[in-house]
């Protein structure tokens, strides 16, 4: 039978143990505790900007669920390595532009370019939400606001690249944008440089729907600046400010969107292209285009020469570019 000496010994070695176990627990777990809550206070805070609109809007400083309700920001986020949860459908299409479509292969539709889906917007519980003012989206910023920080990131007809570094601001990448540009305009001048008898030619582009032929990148939007940059021309009534998205052609007309080469699309992707390029063949006139005699169609993804702009668009428009010109 153990003494009483030896029962109080082992009482208190154990009752030490219990303690200081205790303590390790309790040290460990604080540090955890410390650890979540500076987690949290990262992803927490804010920051604040001033919008297209003129108004100061607080914005997380590191946003995980961003919305993107027109193509130019949703365009912008994708190019910048941020996956929108929830993005805007593609000018005539059900789901995202074709050409963003792999990049936002897990972005939920809940708008188009006329409108955003409150209801599905507000289930998705964004912490940002972006748009400008090409989509219809503009006239409910207020609304917006009430489900989450909201940027109006650009006016109508903004120049391309600010609206870029305006969105890539809000999504706090500011920097990033500035290096993506960076090595577009070094690409650009690249290009120039590899034209050789294709520099100075004329360029039109246009869009085929419904059995006719529409202009499309008039302006100083992503498709006439990247031209421009190039040194291309446009013809003659290709020049200027657009009076809309797009400008319709009548048949009758033909000869007016002739250029040595013709930049041909649709709002949907290449293949859809291609469907519609054998459709124009059949127009009478058509064959006499001096671009379809020299074999100087280019049929495109026409979802991002059509779209309203943006980084991806660009890249896309001077990549079609440099491979058509520069054989």
């Amino acid at each position: 039978m153990p003494s009483s000496r030896s029962s109080r010994r082992t009482a208190l070695l154990s009752c030490t143990a219990v303690v200081t176990g205790a303590l390790l627990l309790s040290a460990c777990g604080g540090d955890s505790d410390d650890d979540k809550g500076g987690e949290k206070k990262a992803k927490s805070s804010t920051r604040s900007i001033t919008d297209a609109k003129g108004r100061t809007v607080k914005v997380p400083s590191d946003p995980q669920k961003v919305v993107a309700l027109s193509e130019p920001t949703l365009d912008a986020a994708l190019a910048l390595g941020v996956e929108p949860v929830g993005a805007t459908a593609g000018r005539g299409q059900k789901g995202v532009s074709t050409y963003l479509a792999d990049k936002a292969s897990s972005s939920k539709v809940v708008a188009t370019v006329a409108e955003a889906d409150m209801e599905k917007l507000a289930a998705l519980q964004p912490d940002l939400i972006l748009l400008d003012e090409t989509t219809g989206s503009k006239k409910s910023v207020d609304k917006l606001q009430e489900i989450a920080p909201t940027v109006v990131t650009a006016k109508l007809n903004e120049d391309w690249k600010k609206s870029f570094t305006d969105t890539a601001d809000a999504l706090n990448k500011k920097a990033d944008a500035e290096k993506w540009l960076e090595d577009f305009d070094s690409d650009i001048a690249e290009t120039k440089k590899e034209l050789g008898d294709a520099a100075g030619e004329s360029v039109s582009v246009i869009r085929w729907q419904d059995g006719a032929p529409s202009v499309v990148g008039k302006g100083d939007g992503v498709v006439a600046s990247t031209l421009k940059a190039l040194g291309m021309t446009r013809p003659e009534d290709q020049q200027g400010a657009s009076t809309g998205h797009s400008e319709p052609v009548s048949l009758e007309r033909l000869d007016t969107i002739d250029a040595d080469w013709l930049i041909f699309g649709t709002l949907s992707d290449k293949a859809d292209g291609e469907k519609a390029y054998g459709e124009a063949q059949k127009v009478t006139n058509f064959s006499k285009l001096k671009a379809e005699k020299e074999d100087h169609v280019v049929v495109i993804e026409g979802s991002a020469w059509n779209s309203a702009g943006g980084p991806l668009s660009a890249r896309v428009v001077l990549d079609d570019l440099k491979t058509a010109l520069t054989k």
